[in-house]
């Protein structure tokens, strides 16, 4: 009886597997079809929640959490008034370091985004895990190297750590240098974000870290729209594609950069198109 039993659900098993891939092939047709009718893109499968940037032949993606620290380690160099490329030897290095994760733990004491250790005269612990202070302590090291500015971004960032791994960042260059051309507006409508987060965004807790960037920048919040009144162009699309770096903290929705707008979509990257309602300057919407 076992045997015959077995076998009866092996026969059962059979036509059920065929029809699970007829039914995968007629939705996939029903994708394309509806695809070639109406035009709009179908993904069957969505993204994953990431902001992509895309400058030249580079292409790179971040998750929510390494966006909103990549966002925190460009607008500190911004704060202190150094060149992108002190943005892009500090994304690479965090990279390689962290992932761009702030890790509480590491090689004997690490820690944070750019594992310093405190026993080397870093900082405590505890300040070396606020991005924002690991960033600036970095950037300090950083503008002490011999022709950091020129130099091969790979060994000035061993420079700054004195890493075991001397050539672990030059894997992450490229992916650097776009991020941070794009965060610090010189690779305008550069950066798309998919978030799929429900909950309520702040323009109070937008324009602080935006000040903390530019400490001059004028803002104001109404409700879940925030202005941004400037006319430099660099500074408005550093302004735009940091904020949409940062939604996993702000929860931002959409952004429009004066004749450009972009809004978040949970199902695709969605694309940077014309203005319906053009800014003077930048506007950030968040989620309400």
């Amino acid at each position: 009886m076992a045997r015959r039993r077995k076998h009866h659900q092996r026969s059962l098993l059979a036509p059920l597997g065929i029809l699970t891939v007829l039914v995968a092939v007629v939705v996939v047709l029903g994708a394309v079809v509806w695809h070639l009718l109406t035009g709009q893109q179908v993904l069957l499968i969505p993204p994953s929640e990431q902001c992509i940037v895309t400058v030249g032949a580079t292409t790179a993606s971040l998750d929510p959490d390494q966006s909103v620290n990549a966002a925190i380690i460009v607008a500190e160099s911004i704060r202190r008034g150094l060149p992108p490329r002190a943005a892009s030897i500090a994304l690479a290095t965090a990279m390689q370091e962290s992932g761009l994760h702030n890790l509480d733990h590491g090689d004997r004491d690490s820690v944070g985004l750019f594992q310093q250790r405190p026993s080397q005269g870093w900082g405590t612990a505890a300040n070396l895990m606020d991005p924002w202070y690991a960033a600036g302590k970095f950037y300090d090291a950083l503008v002490t190297v011999a022709n950091w500015e020129t130099g091969d971004i790979n060994n000035v960032a061993q420079a700054v750590q004195h890493s075991g791994v001397p050539n672990g960042y030059q894997k992450h260059v490229d992916a650097a240098r776009a991020f941070a051309s794009a965060l610090t507006g010189y690779s305008p409508a550069a950066i798309s974000c998919v978030s799929r987060a429900t909950g309520p965004g702040s323009t109070v807790a937008l324009a602080t870290f935006l000040h903390r960037g530019f400490p001059s920048l004028h803002t104001a919040g109404s409700g879940s729209t925030l202005e941004v009144t400037t006319t430099d162009q660099h500074t408005q699309w550093a302004v735009a594609q940091l904020a949409m770096m940062s939604t996993g903290s702000y929860g931002v929705d959409a952004v429009t950069v004066g004749q450009r707008s972009w809004h978040n979509d949970g199902q695709h990257v969605a694309t940077w198109a014309t203005a319906t309602t053009p800014a003077p300057g930048v506007r950030i919407a968040v989620r309400g």
